[in-house]
């Protein structure tokens, strides 16, 4: 049999046979009803105007039959669908959906006014993703080169950006997570993760490649977890907030759940260590990537174990670099710091000299494990120094007055930078003192590395994908922040 050369070919093979592809609150979905709703979606696209290769900007919240099957009929039509979240306000959705050149724009029933003002000011035909018939026609098959979809960066830097996900390359990366995932057509994959994110629509469409059953969570509560086990889950992905949920209510259990995904945003090694004792026969595995290239590294099953058998320190690191992946440190400082590049025949959209140079800052140990020291934007230059956010962060979190915790550089006239720290207080009727944390941070860190001002706020800002917005934090500093009179030496 020869192999699928395009996403949506891997899709219709995996599911045309039968079995269920779709589990939601509203029932389930066998493989051919699915394939049948998208063949109905790819001629209601086509009804509508939608242009061949033009991409059709969707505000789509959550994981949802009608997410899934549109992101596999737009797919198959060559009209690729870019998700986009529309708890975005009217000012930020508005530039994405202009840059698109969209001549529609798809909503779900309730983003109807959203989607009504930004359609009018994008100068795009408001369409509302309502009952779409299933169609008997056989799903369209595209090229390996064609654009299979959209997912756009989360903007922690500035406006979101657009990453074409092609047919070929889709295939490559299904391949390469399906390995690591180890997932088969009976496993049941179930993710929370809003639809327009990498970890939302981007590993479901690998599921969906695996043949397995998709779990439509439209949103995580502890509620809706405990519901979820009557499902039978073998595969579940949840972000480090959902499991400290879970945690702290005592209702992270195995049940029928093979391998648990974790990902999205840095979790506390305390907090993973946990897990491993929850959690004891459940295969762990954390994939590190960006949207543009997906995953870079993997800390898998293995390297956990190895963790919990006498090396804890590689929970700190994002693991090694997954296979058909080169993996180099650009640049590096006296401590070995530097950009991660990496280049792969699954990344998304490599830079124009084939490589994919991340942004993010590490170094590599002897063994290939791979340990982030935060942002190449977000370092930290003190007084010729250089100061890694994430370091002092990981340090800070260990103080147990302090549930999370944000390090930004900010304007400093004598030192041209200083380290500001944004804590959140595991107690909030009695936080750590300044103080208190300042000489914690010393006993573990450089003089030059312990935060010069201090904040304590209740919450961090975030993208909707979990990531902490430093660049807002920095312009947020309250004029109450408590300064260290200098920095301890």
């Amino acid at each position: 049999m020869t192999e699928p050369a395009t996403w949506s070919e891997m899709v219709a093979a995996a599911h045309r046979g039968g079995g269920t592809a779709v589990v939601s609150e509203a029932g389930s979905v066998s493989g051919p009803e699915l394939l049948a709703w998208a063949s109905g979606i790819a001629e209601w696209l086509t009804g509508l105007g939608a242009s061949p290769g033009v991409p059709v900007p969707a505000l789509l919240g959550a994981t949802t039959p009608e997410a899934v099957a549109l992101t596999v009929g737009g797919a198959a039509l060559g009209t690729p669908i870019a998700p986009l979240n529309p708890r975005l306000t009217v000012h930020e959705l508005t530039p994405i959906v202009t840059a698109l050149r969209a001549a529609v724009l798809l909503c779900e029933p309730d983003a109807v006014d959203v989607g009504a003002a930004v359609a009018d000011a994008a100068g795009a035909r408001l369409a509302v993703l309502g009952d779409v018939p299933a169609s008997t026609r056989p799903l369209p098959e595209p090229d390996p080169d064609a654009i299979a979809g959209y997912l756009h960066t989360s903007g922690t830097t500035g406006r979101p950006k657009p990453v074409a996900m092609a047919q070929d390359r889709l295939v490559v990366r299904s391949h390469v997570n399906i390995g690591l995932l180890r997932l088969t057509p009976d496993s049941v994959y179930a993710t929370a993760s809003p639809w327009p994110h990498i970890a939302g629509s981007g590993n479901v469409v690998v599921a969906l490649a695996a043949g397995a059953t998709v779990v439509a969570v439209p949103r995580f509560t502890v509620e809706s977890w405990t519901g979820l086990q009557t499902l039978e889950p073998t595969h579940a992905l949840l972000v480090p907030s959902m499991i400290e949920m879970l945690l702290a209510a005592d209702l992270l259990e195995p049940g029928t759940l093979r391998v648990l995904q974790y990902g999205s945003s840095p979790i506390h090694p305390d907090t993973l260590a946990r897990v491993l004792e929850v959690l004891p026969d459940v295969d762990l595995v954390n994939l590190f990537g960006q949207t543009e290239g997906s995953p870079i590294t993997s800390l898998g099953p293995d390297d956990h174990r190895l963790a919990a058998d006498g090396r804890p320190e590689l929970l700190c690191s994002v693991g090694r670099a997954v296979p058909g992946v080169e993996l180099r440190v650009d640049d590096p400082d006296e401590h070995g710091v530097g950009e991660v590049v990496a280049r792969a025949a699954h990344f998304l959209r490599p830079d124009p000299d084939g490589w994919l140079h991340t942004g993010d800052l590490g170094r590599l140990d002897d063994d290939g494990f791979l340990y982030l020291s935060g942002r190449r934007g977000d370092k930290i230059v003190r007084g010729g120094e250089n100061v890694y956010p994430v370091e002092v962060e990981d340090v800070l979190v260990k103080h147990p007055g302090v549930a999370e915790v944000a390090v930004v550089g900010v304007p400093e006239r004598r030192l041209g930078e200083t380290v500001a720290a944004f804590v959140v207080p595991a107690e909030g009727s009695a936080p750590p003192t300044a103080d208190e944390l300042r000489a914690f941070a010393r006993e573990r860190l450089a003089g030059f590395k312990v935060p010069g001002e201090w904040s304590f706020v209740t919450s961090l800002p975030r993208t909707s994908s979990g990531k902490v917005q430093r660049r807002l934090l920095a312009e947020s500093r309250p004029e109450g922040a408590s300064l260290s009179g200098g920095v301890a030496g």
